[in-house]
């Protein structure tokens, strides 16, 4: 049992009188001219500080391969008929301190290719469901386009069980720079235990519009993601829906459900290393960046993640991540990286005011999104039904963590035990 005490302050307001001298003094300052070159000082000054940092970058995307075989390059070159200029650097993948489960790869080679376009992509994305091939026949994958209400088209998938009965719904959210295939072995392990599952790649990603790994705005994100719920629900009436959210995903599947109208149709969702408590890597960041969002939004800022972080202990994981040409593994963009420490900042803010029914999954391990922001959610939110776990020594992306299995498996139990 805790005890709070509440101190009351007492603050003393002074009204200021001005004159007619004063009041035009402070009308000249606040006219247009004087704001005008106000702003011109301002933008001189923080390009003048950013002369240092900006340098000329080619849109790039890095494809990891094995330097012996290059084995990663055949498959990432492969669905790419016209040749591209190629850079080689050294990626090092450790398998943390567990040799035993997890060998150690010595080093990987960086190929370093050319970003593709949304048609490129796209067309990756359907070719891979077309292409996907399941000898049991136990999941049907179809892909699908969906209109935002601001124009773009974002790409969509299903995995609907063929031969088990569909008893839930659950709506699938990556986690940035990432996209919705691959949790396709997930999804197909899902439908195996009676769900049906939709994935939507968000704006910026994937198959959908949008520069590669850029998101002007989580708030879109957010907005498609109702859309997208309110289809999935008009098309499957009477079947109760969960949703599913990693990392950003998670951060922009809980800001959906504080919306009265999508809480009362969703029965809980399931959250893998939300980013609920991001913080900016240096303070002077979280200070800059809603400046440098709105000056410079696509640059991309090397700085912020100079070294980059590991985000699974299974270096095979590892290398179909970055192999993967639908993941953008370039610098984060400045207005992409202030979008994520918003949302961070909005869900903390909010955390007791979330009802739905969770489950929160990490690794104690996480550098990318913080643990203790998924133990302050367990604690803070007003939810009567919450459960929370925290897996000792693993990394950000849990579902390609060696413990994968235990991990779906602790997920399918809590969604099954939740169906009526």
């Amino acid at each position: 049992m805790t005890m709070e005490s509440t101190t009351k302050v007492t603050e003393s307001t002074t009204s200021l009188i001005l004159t007619s001298g004063a009041s035009g003094r402070v009308n000249a300052l606040l006219s247009l001219r004087a704001i005008k070159r106000l702003l011109m000082l301002v933008y001189t000054i923080i390009l003048f500080l950013l002369l240092p940092l900006i340098r000329v970058r080619r849109r790039t995307m890095m494809v990891v391969g094995e330097s012996d075989e290059n084995v990663c390059q055949r498959k990432s070159l492969s669905s790419v008929s016209s040749p591209v200029k190629r850079n080689r650097r050294v990626y090092n993948v450790n398998s943390d301190d567990n040799e035993d489960d997890c060998k150690t790869v010595a080093s990987k080679e960086i190929v370093v290719l050319k970003d593709f376009d949304v048609v490129t992509r796209r067309a990756i994305s359907i070719k891979r469901i077309t292409q996907d091939d399941d000898d049991d026949c136990d999941t049907v994958r179809e892909a699908s386009l969906f209109g935002n209400s601001r124009g773009e088209t974002l790409f969509t998938q299903s995995w609907t069980p063929a031969s088990v009965k569909v008893k839930g719904l659950v709506v699938l959210l990556h986690g940035l720079n990432e996209h919705s295939g691959r949790y396709n072995d997930f999804a197909k392990q899902l439908n195996a235990n009676g769900f049906k599952v939709f994935g939507m790649d968000w704006i910026g990603h994937g198959g959908s519009d949008g520069l590669h790994g850029y998101v002007y705005s989580l708030d879109a994100a957010v907005n498609d993601l109702k859309a997208f719920i309110e289809k999935v629900l008009a098309e499957n009436p009477g079947l109760p829906c969960f949703c599913f959210g990693h990392s950003t995903g998670g951060a922009i599947v809980l800001k959906a459900v504080l919306d009265p109208k999508i809480e009362t149709r969703i029965q809980g969702v399931v959250l893998t290393s939300p980013a609920v408590g991001v913080q900016p890597s240096r303070p002077i960041f979280g200070v800059l960046a809603p400046i440098f969002s709105f000056l410079l939004p696509k640059y991309q800022f090397s700085a912020a993640n100079k070294n980059g972080l590991t985000v699974s202990r299974d270096p095979d994981a590892l290398i179909a991540k970055y192999s993967d040409p639908l993941v953008y593994t370039g610098s984060i963009r400045v207005r992409t990286g202030a979008e994520i420490l918003r949302i961070s900042s909005f869900l903390q803010e909010r955390m007791s005011k979330i009802t739905i029914p969770f489950f929160v999954l990490h690794g104690t391990a996480d550098a990318v999104t913080d643990p203790n922001g998924s133990r302050r959610l367990y604690e803070k939110a007003a939810s009567t039904d919450k459960s929370i776990k925290l897996y000792d020594g693993l990394l950000h992306d849990l579902l390609f963590e060696p413990e994968r299995e235990v991990i779906r498996n602790d997920i399918i139990e809590w969604l099954t035990s939740r169906i009526k």
